[in-house]
C-alpha cells in the first residue's frame, strides 16, 4: 500500500453490463464507506461496462434517483467500458453477475489477474446462494430500489472484509 513515502491505494473497479445502473452504484456506494471510513487516499474505486452502449452518458436517471433518495450522488459519473489492459493497475475487479464475471476472467491477460475477479455478491453473507445482481433496466422504480439495497449489503461486507488490510498498510 506504500512505497516509501508515495502511498499506492489498494484500487478496484466494478463491472456491469453498459455501467449505467448497477456498477455506478457499487462504486458510488463503496466509495462512500471508505470515505466514511477516513480510508479515502488508501483506497481508490471505479466501474466500467462490458460493452460500449453507454460510454460517456451519465448513469440512468433511475440509478441517480435511487442513490438520491439514500442520500449519494451520482451525478458525477460518467460511463465508460472495462479494458483488459486495466488489470495490472487493479487489485480486485468485481463483477456484477456470472456473465460478467465469465467475460472479465476470459479477457484477463494471465492467472494471477484471472484471480482478481469475484462476484459482489460472494461477498454478502445473507445473500443465500443469490450470486447475480439483477439488471434493473427494464424493470420499474421499485426494482432499482431493490437491487440498491443488494449493493448496499454486499459493498458494506466487502468493506468489512478489505479494510482491515487497508487499514494495516495505512499505518505502515
Amino acid at each position: 500500500m506504500s512505497r516509501g513515502s508515495e502511498i499506492v491505494p489498494f484500487s478496484i473497479c466494478f463491472v456491469c453490463a453498459g455501467n449505467i445502473c448497477r456498477s455506478p452504484m457499487a462504486e458510488i456506494v463503496f466509495l462512500t464507506r471508505v470515505e466514511q471510513a477516513g480510508l479515502a487516499q488508501w483506497v481508490t474505486a471505479t466501474s466500467a461496462g462490458i460493452g460500449d452502449w453507454h460510454v460517456g452518458e451519465r448513469a440512468d436517471q433511475r440509478t441517480l434517483d435511487a442513490l438520491a433518495t439514500r442520500g449519494y450522488d451520482g451525478s458525477k459519473h460518467r460511463a465508460k467500458q472495462f479494458d483488459g489492459a486495466w488489470f495490472p493497475t487493479l487489485d480486485l475487479v468485481v463483477a456484477l453477475d456470472r456473465t460478467h464475471l465469465r467475460s472479465l476472467q476470459h479477457s484477463a491477460p494471465t492467472a494471477s489477474d484471472q484471480e482478481k475477479v469475484s462476484l459482489l455478491m460472494s461477498f454478502d453473507a445473507s445473500a443465500n446462494g443469490i450470486w447475480d445482481v439483477p439488471d434493473p433496466y427494464y424493470s420499474d422504480t421499485q426494482t432499482f430500489d431493490r437491487v440498491l439495497g443488494m449493493i448496499e449489503r454486499a459493498s458494506l461486507a466487502l468493506f468489512r472484509q478489505l479494510e482491515p488490510a487497508i487499514r494495516q498498510g495505512a499505518l505502515r
